[in-house]
C-alpha cells in the first residue's frame, strides 16, 4: 500500500511542472478572458459588470456574417490543403514522373519565414507591378492590371491560396509518414492479384491513412481558424471587411477600438467553436479506434 502511494506521489511530482505551466499559460488567461467578457472594460479607468450585453452585441451586428465567412474560409483552405497534401504525399511515396520536382517545390514554404512569404505573395498580387497580373496581361487573359487585393472576391481567394501555399508542406510530410507506415506486403499482394495503382490507393492506402487524415485535418482546422498573420499582412481584413474573419474582427475590436470587454466576448466564442471541433474530433477518432480494434 505504501509503495502504491509513493508511486502515485511520484507520478504527481512528474506532471506537476506541466500542470503549473498549463495553469499559468492557459487556464488563468482563459478564465480571466471569460470574466472580462462580461464587463465593459476599455481604456476608461472604471470597469462595470454588464452581464450578457457583449454577447448580445455579437449577434446584433455584422459578426454573424464574419462567423459564416470564417467557416467558409476555413473549409476551403483546409480542404484544398488536404487534397494537395495527400496527392503530393502519394507522389513522393511512389516512383512517378515529377516526384523530384514536387519534392523541391514543397520546401520553400518551410524555408522562407512566414512573414517574408506573405509579403512576397502580396507583391505578386499587386496590380501594377505584380508577377501574376503581368503574366495574365502578357498571355492575353486580361486586358489591364488586376489588383487582386483591391476587390473582395479576389482578395478572399488570394488569402486562401496563400494559406494553402504555407500549409501544404506540413500536410504532405504528415501524410507521407502515414503512407510509409503501411506494410508493403499489402501492396505486393494486391499487385499480384492484378489490382491497379488507383485501386490499391483507394482500397489500401486511403482506409489505412484515414486516422492520420482526420488528425491532420483537425490540426490544420484549428491553425487555419485562428490564422491571423496571412490576412492581416495581406489585407488587414479589407477591402470593406470582405476578408475579415473572427480572429481579425476580435483584434479590431479589442486592440483597434480598445473595447476589451467586447473583444473578450468574441475570443470566448472562438474558444467555444474550437472546443466543439475538438470534441467532434475525439469522438470520431474514438469510433475509428473501436472499429480498428474489432
Amino acid at each position: 500500500m505504501q509503495a502504491r502511494q509513493s508511486a502515485v506521489l511520484f507520478a504527481w511530482l512528474l506532471i506537476a511542472p506541466a500542470l503549473l505551466y498549463i495553469t499559468a499559460i492557459v487556464a488563468y488567461p482563459l478564465v480571466d478572458t471569460f470574466i472580462l467578457s462580461f464587463t465593459d472594460a476599455s481604456l476608461r479607468k472604471t470597469t462595470n459588470w454588464v452581464g450578457w450585453v457583449n454577447y448580445e452585441k455579437i449577434f446584433n451586428d455584422t459578426f454573424a456574417t464574419v462567423i459564416v465567412r470564417t467557416f467558409i474560409w476555413t473549409f476551403f483552405s483546409v480542404s484544398i490543403k488536404m487534397i494537395i497534401g495527400t496527392f503530393g504525399a502519394a507522389m513522393l511515396n511512389t516512383a512517378v514522373p515529377g516526384r523530384t520536382l514536387f519534392r523541391v517545390l514543397t520546401m520553400p514554404p518551410w524555408i522562407v519565414p512566414m512573414a517574408i512569404g506573405i509579403f512576397m505573395w502580396g507583391w505578386m498580387y499587386n496590380g501594377q507591378f505584380g508577377m501574376i497580373s503581368g503574366v495574365l496581361q502578357r498571355t492575353g487573359v486580361v486586358d489591364g492590371p488586376v489588383a487582386f487585393l483591391a476587390y473582395g472576391s479576389t482578395a478572399f481567394w488570394a488569402t486562401i491560396f496563400t494559406d494553402v501555399w504555407i500549409g501544404v508542406p506540413m500536410v504532405t510530410l504528415y501524410m507521407l509518414a502515414a503512407m510509409q507506415a503501411i506494410p508493403q506486403d499489402l501492396y505486393e499482394a494486391a499487385w499480384t492479384d492484378g489490382a491497379g495503382r488507383f485501386y490499391r490507393f483507394r482500397r489500401i492506402t486511403l482506409p489505412l491513412i484515414l486516422p492520420a487524415m482526420i488528425t491532420m485535418s483537425m490540426i490544420s482546422l484549428i491553425s487555419t481558424f485562428n490564422s491571423f498573420d496571412i490576412i492581416w499582412i495581406l489585407t488587414r481584413g479589407g477591402p470593406s471587411g470582405e476578408t475579415t474573419t473572427m480572429i481579425i474582427d476580435t483584434y479590431h475590436t479589442a486592440i483597434g477600438s480598445k473595447k476589451y470587454g467586447e473583444g473578450a466576448a468574441r475570443a470566448v466564442l472562438i474558444c467555444i467553436f474550437l472546443s466543439i471541433f475538438c470534441v467532434a474530433y475525439f469522438r470520431v477518432t474514438s469510433r475509428l479506434s473501436q472499429e480498428h480494434a474489432r
